[in-house]
């Protein structure tokens, strides 16, 4: 593969509350009292209005942070938990980034190989000259009182692919498809079913993903020994430094998984911790990242020396020390709709959404664009055929201008307790932005008591609102502090 092809940039998204795995496991005990055993450290917890494709825009966004968007020419959406059947959720992120409506778009789901599958075929679309964006993100359910409670995390990763000033190159690849099911969750099935431990250990990751490694790493003729960074998502306790041991890597290649921190971002999680190995790469070192599930896909990469030039990023690091401890079980119940809450009569109205209406303002409401002035540069949301600039006035001169990545502060702001909020109170008041306009939005992720005028805050793309009656989930943007 030319060497101008490769990994042109990385991002990545944990939310930021990270619930204790101790109180799943002390809200449990009188049930499950073996939790006991799994109860250290924290998992990321997505909020409310997060789910899979809210968390793939923002990673996303820190990926494409400084980098033209019209270059995207396709975009993939890895996920197991896609919130829509039959609606793309890619073009739901496509429109969230604004970027160019001649795109090739995709969902890949069905297994947790997907991001790495779809990894692959973003090199092979490379070699033609098109350049990808691969996102994946995850917010899985688990049962109450399940060890996959304990273990699974919600996140996402963002890649770029292309050519140019690659950071990272791939210098080969291997894929082994072996119908070994080690999970699975049935159509309409809320939950994953797992099956034996010792089984899915034995004749699954210590058979299938050797066979694998070697192959890629025959391809590329590296030694296991020249691996500096190992990358494998494995929730079962010691055996990824067993096979790293069978293999020949040495055990200080072998990368952590964030289980202590994160927990496992399941399709998600093999970008998840490319991007963190990439945050702490030099160059020439190699970083082979192998992910299982129905087989095994093995990459390796070759770090270069664009590393040291890429722009700064949030990243895997920046997210994790962006966290809140959570320590309410019921209120990860709640927002994951394991308990019936009384929702109140506020909670009754009819959220149907007028679909004519969405496609007519999608660019204003999923990419919030706004206006621009083109005879006195005054910024405005939404956009309208007048000028708000007293000054000005003009008609017909507003130019698309996204309010997605401008910065501003909290002019003014309510906390209502009245109004229906899943995470009561709701917050919502004025945005000033930096840069000029303003707009009415709520809030999210605020502490109580830590909202006051003039803090800095960003916009995060999330759910407004779910349609129960039809299923819909309807997305807007929010602004969260900075």
């Amino acid at each position: 593969m030319a060497k101008d092809i490769g990994l042109l940039s990385f991002g990545a998204y944990i939310p930021r509350a990270r619930l204790q795995r101790k109180v799943i496991a002390d809200a449990n005990a009188w049930f499950a009292p073996a939790l006991k055993g799994l109860a250290r450290g924290e998992r990321a917890m997505a909020n409310w209005d997060e789910d899979a494709v809210t968390m793939a825009v923002e990673a996303a966004r820190d990926c494409l942070g400084g980098i033209e968007r019209a270059s995207v020419g396709a975009l993939t959406l890895a996920s197991t938990t896609h919130p829509f059947d039959d609606r793309q959720n890619a073009a739901i992120v496509a429109t969230a980034l604004n970027l160019n409506p001649a795109l090739r778009s995709m969902d890949v789901g069905g297994s947790l190989r997907a991001a790495t599958s779809a990894l692959g075929a973003a090199f092979d679309a490379a070699v033609g000259g098109t350049m990808t964006l691969l996102a994946a993100g995850e917010h899985r359910l688990a049962k109450a009182a399940s060890t996959q409670e304990m273990q699974y995390g919600d996140g996402a990763a963002a890649l770029l692919v292309g050519r140019g000033q690659p950071v990272a190159r791939l210098l080969a690849a291997h894929t082994e498809t072996v119908d070994f099911v080690h999970q699975f969750r049935g159509r309409d099935r809320a939950h994953d079913y797992a099956w034996e431990e010792r089984w899915i250990r034995d004749e699954g990751y210590m058979k299938i993903v050797p066979a694998a490694v070697a192959a890629a790493l025959k391809a590329a003729g590296v030694e296991p020994g020249a691996v500096d960074h190992f990358c494998m998502p494995c929730t079962l306790a010691r055996v990824t430094p067993a096979l790293a041991k069978r293999m020949g890597i040495a055990d200080t290649a072998v990368r952590d998984n964030l289980a202590a921190v994160c927990g496992d971002t399941g399709a998600a999680h093999p970008l998840v911790m490319l991007a963190a190995a990439l945050e702490d790469a030099k160059p020439g070192q190699r970083i082979l990242v192998a992910a299982f599930g129905e087989g095994c896909d093995a990459l390796l990469f070759e770090v270069t020396d664009a590393i040291k030039g890429l722009a700064a990023r949030r990243g895997v690091k920046g997210s994790l020390a962006r966290r809140k401890e959570e320590t309410q079980y019921q209120r990860f119940l709640a927002f994951n709709d394991h308990i019936n809450l009384e929702r109140g009569m506020r909670a009754e109205t009819d959220k149907g959404t007028p679909l004519t209406v969405l496609y007519r303002n999608r660019d204003m409401i999923e990419g919030l664009v706004g206006g621009r002035c083109q005879k006195c540069g005054t910024f405005q949301y939404p956009r309208a055929r007048y000028c708000v600039n007293p000054e000005c006035n003009a008609l017909d001169s507003q130019d698309p201008q996204p309010f997605s990545d401008l910065s501003g502060k909290v002019m003014t702001y309510t906390a209502d307790v009245l109004t229906y909020c899943p995470d009561p109170p709701a917050y919502y008041g004025m945005i000033q932005f930096d840069q000029g306009g303003r707009m009415m939005a709520d809030f999210a992720d605020i502490d109580g008591g830590k909202l006051e005028v003039g803090l800095p805050m960003r916009m995060m793309f999330r759910i407004k609102e779910v349609d129960p009656s039809r299923g819909f989930v309807r997305y807007f943007w929010k602004a969260a502090p900075a």
